[in-house]
């Protein structure tokens, strides 16, 4: 999809140099992907206590 948006120019600019990204394109696309995953990990930390899990966690840590 394509459209038109007005963004800080000093904002972009700290975003590209920090994150060596070419674009203000592939700006915008890493800042929506990062927003959705923080929501996400959001609605995982809410279930926090409300799950009962079953396992060894030593177990998962090694590599057998």
């Amino acid at each position: 999809m394509q459209t038109n948006i007005s963004i800080d120019e000093n904002l972009i600019n700290d975003v590209l140099r920090l994150t060596g990204l070419k674009t203000k394109k592939e700006a915008v696309e890493e800042g929506l992907k990062t927003l959705i995953r923080l929501a996400k990990q959001e609605e995982i930390r809410k279930l926090r206590g409300q799950i009962q899990w079953e396992g060894n966690l030593e177990e998962m840590r090694t590599d057998k």
